[in-house]
């Protein structure tokens, strides 16, 4: 019973860090260091209240954290992603076995994809000449927030 209450509150924290930051990276394109530092030290309670072992589970996610934040940050030194995403996504990857994750990351691809679209038109609509500057803070949390349909993850039911 304590489990499933500690489960439960983790996932609403996350659910309301995931919302947080998605509004916050759409009004001013950064997502505050705290909340992603929430998020990836809330990831340790969330293994020990779902029962994974010390070793091998927690290396594996740790291991599976700094292999999206290194991917992730590959695209940030290219210019192609803000720090505040890529540690959003490592954050996360903490959280997320690979199965799971692999859908985050297919779901946040098109999310992102269908919101450069809207605001490159929305751009080309206003006749701007301002650099566009895609928040995608807000396709990751949307990404991520979609995985709690998911009965595997969801122990909101």
């Amino acid at each position: 019973m304590l489990g499933e209450n500690i489960l439960q509150a983790l996932t609403l924290a996350l659910l309301v860090l995931l919302v947080a930051a998605g509004i916050e990276d759409a009004r001013t394109r950064e997502i505050a260091n705290w909340k992603n530092a929430a998020i990836a030290l809330l990831a340790p309670v969330w293994w020990w209240a779902n029962d994974l072992s010390i070793w091998p589970g927690m290396a594996i996610q740790l291991a599976i954290g700094l292999g999206v934040f290194a991917l992730f940050a590959c695209a940030f030194f290219a210019g192609q992603m803000g720090g505040g995403d890529v540690k959003m996504l490592g954050a996360l990857a903490l959280w997320l076995p690979l199965q799971p994750l692999a859908w985050m990351l297919i779901w946040m691809s098109l999310l992102g994809g269908a919101l450069t679209i809207a605001m490159l038109v929305d751009k080309k609509v206003r006749k701007s000449a301002a650099r566009v500057e895609i928040p995608y803070g807000v396709a990751i949390a949307m990404a991520a927030l979609l995985l709690f349909r998911e009965p595997i993850f969801n122990p909101l039911g």
